[in-house]
């Protein structure tokens, strides 16, 4: 009997405990229904005040328009009334009855008399639009000055590129902060500035593919991610649930435990902290704004320690700006290893002193250790979506009129990694050692036709290339092992269609001189670059085609280039020696390093 109660007693409770859960169901069901009455009825209004606004700018140009009418009118009358004909009519109807008025009228009449100025149509005052306060709406420097030591410097702002992006056929609702965000932006078509009151309003407009929150420590969604889940988060990956857009949370500072329970909600996660069990995602370089391209008023001569650099009042922008700045950058022990590896990406020395060659070293490493574009790799490839995106493969033509450096030509191109194909015009018995001595690279060889020029074995080589770059290699010449994947990084950051160098190190083999051409043109767009050094987008080079020459080609590529605005940009001067026997323009027109090898300046 008791055990038959208390069955009775617990079927009560459970039947009590089911009618409250179908009683708050029902009543978000009924919060739900009037949410979205509610979203309805603001876009009506958003679409109604759209109309207005419309409706006052027509009023307020029609308005206008009657106004300058209105002008032109009094203008017109007064100056009939000024006219000499008009005031002669009025002095002989005054004074026909009196001979005295009547000279005297015609006296006044017949004086100039300045007439009214034509009114001018004034334009139309803009209503201000409100500022738009969403994060990267404005993303461009502002902090102008420095002040080191009290000594003050006006700085010209790095101008943060605002396009294109790396995947334009993926969108993905970010939430982050301005560090995170930059480093995103260029890698799909970004929505940000959406907030949990205004999410079901702002995403359809561009539904996207992933939502990616960081763990953001300002900014409205900070609360909601933190601590126990806000109630703006769970719609917002409610929202997403339903139509089936992959969540992840990116864990990138501050306690993991304060974001646990928000974590739990979402699909993916992932983490910066070697510390926290879950997949690894670390920032990584964004080509787009860690690069070496410098500041339009170059770098000032001295070493700034890291809170010199980056007082805590930047915003991110001024921060890439200041990473240009200084002569060297004295990074104290226990810098993050991010921070390390942005400065070093836009080209700064990390020490106590200048020193270009290391400075590039460690350009190279901090590319090496992987870009933004690569993390996303990673991510989209974890959470199940195409990480498709343009690459950089990469033909090689090389030209052997001479058979004796045939050996040499090649042991430069096997050097070289990131080669996807080898287009060899030289001797019949090229074709065999090339194979040989690069197994895994696709090598298409032809013959030259007798008395065929350079430019000719080039154009005839140019239309077997598949890969999207293509290169020429000048088998007289040293090439570095880094020298095609450093050329390569180029295409990342600028919007060039040709990269060379237009500074380099060159060997004259009698005088045993190393010499140095223009080192003030690195990292620059320039009016043309050596030819040896060509690495240029393969529709481009196709459409300009080589000139028929053996000597000056390029030249003549450079040339047309400059007349048909085609952007050619000159990289670093390090990983390229141009080998002669003798150059007396050469000699003239770059300085003496010394006499002696020119390897140990140019290969690093």
């Amino acid at each position: 009997m008791r055990d038959a109660v208390a069955q009775a007693e617990r079927a009560a409770e459970l039947a009590r405990l089911l009618d409250a859960a179908q009683a708050k169901l029902a009543g978000a069901e009924q919060a739900a229904e009037e949410a979205r009455v509610l979203a309805e009825r603001l876009s009506e209004t958003e679409a109604r005040l759209a109309a207005e606004q419309a409706a006052a700018e027509r009023l307020r140009k029609e308005l206008a328009e009657q106004r300058f009418q209105a002008e032109v009118a009094n203008w017109k009358l007064s100056s009939i009334k000024v006219a000499r004909w008009n005031r002669l009519g009025d002095a002989i109807k005054s004074g026909k009855n009196n001979p005295v008025r009547l000279a005297k009228g015609l006296k006044g009449a017949a004086k100039p008399v300045k007439r009214p100025t034509a009114p001018k149509r004034r334009p139309v005052a803009v209503a201000a639009k409100p500022k738009d306060e969403r994060p990267g709406a404005a993303y461009q420097a502002t902090a102008t000055t420095r002040t080191v030591n009290g000594a003050s410097f006006k700085l010209k702002p790095f101008r943060v590129p605002t396009g294109p992006n790396t995947r334009p056929h993926l969108t993905a609702a970010v939430v982050a902060d301005p560090h995170a965000e930059a480093l995103l932006r260029y890698e799909w078509r970004q929505t940000t500035g959406f907030t949990p009151r205004d999410f079901a309003r702002i995403l359809p407009l561009e539904v996207p593919h992933l939502l990616v929150v960081e763990s953001v420590t300002q900014g409205p969604w900070a609360e909601e991610i933190t601590g126990e889940p806000g109630e703006g988060l769970k719609g917002l990956l409610a929202w997403c649930a339903e139509r089936g857009i992959r969540t992840v949370f990116w864990h990138t500072k501050g306690d993991v435990s304060a974001y646990a329970r928000a974590a739990e909600l979402f699909e993916h996660r992932f983490t910066a902290d070697l510390s926290v069990a879950w997949p690894r995602l670390s920032f990584g370089v964004q080509p787009r704004v860690h690069n070496p391209l410098p500041l339009a008023g170059g770098r000032i001569d001295r070493v700034l320690t890291l809170d010199q650099l980056l007082p805590g009042h930047l915003a991110y922008p001024d921060v890439l700006t200041s990473y240009r700045w200084p002569a060297a950058a004295d990074c104290p022990p226990g810098t993050p290893q991010w921070r390390l590896a942005e400065i070093a990406a836009c080209g700064t020395p990390i020490g106590t002193e200048a020193d270009s060659r290391r400075a590039h070293v460690a350009l190279r490493r901090a590319y090496q250790m992987g870009t933004m574009s690569e993390r996303v790799d990673e991510m989209l490839d974890a959470i199940g979506l195409p990480s498709a995106r343009a690459t950089l493969t990469t033909s090689v033509l090389l030209p052997i009129l001479d058979p004796y450096l045939m050996e040499h030509a090649l042991a430069q191109v096997a050097k070289q990694s990131g080669v996807d194909q080898v287009i060899v015009i030289g001797p019949p018995e090229a074709e065999l050692r090339a194979r040989d001595v690069l197994p895994d690279v696709e090598v298409v060889y032809r013959r030259p036709q007798p008395a065929m020029t350079e430019g000719a074995m080039l154009n005839a080589g140019l239309d077997l290339c598949e890969s999207d770059l293509v290169a020429v290699m000048d088998p007289r010449d040293v090439y570095g092992s880094h020298y095609l994947t450093d050329l390569k990084r180029a295409f990342l950051f600028t919007t060039a269609d040709i990269v060379g160098k237009a500074a380099y190190y060159a060997h004259l083999r009698k005088p045993q001189a190393t010499l140095l051409k223009q080192p003030d043109a690195e990292y620059a767009y320039v009016p043309e670059i050596a030819g040896a050094t060509l690495l240029a987008r393969r529709n481009t080079l196709r459409e300009l085609r080589f000139a028929d020459l053996t000597d000056g080609w390029d030249e003549v590529l450079m040339r047309q280039c400059r007349t048909d605005g085609i952007k050619v940009f000159s990289a670093d001067r390090f990983g390229y020696v141009r080998v002669r026997d003798e150059d007396r323009w050469l000699l003239g027109a770059a300085q003496l390093v010394e006499y002696g090898s020119a390897e140990p300046h140019a290969l690093i």
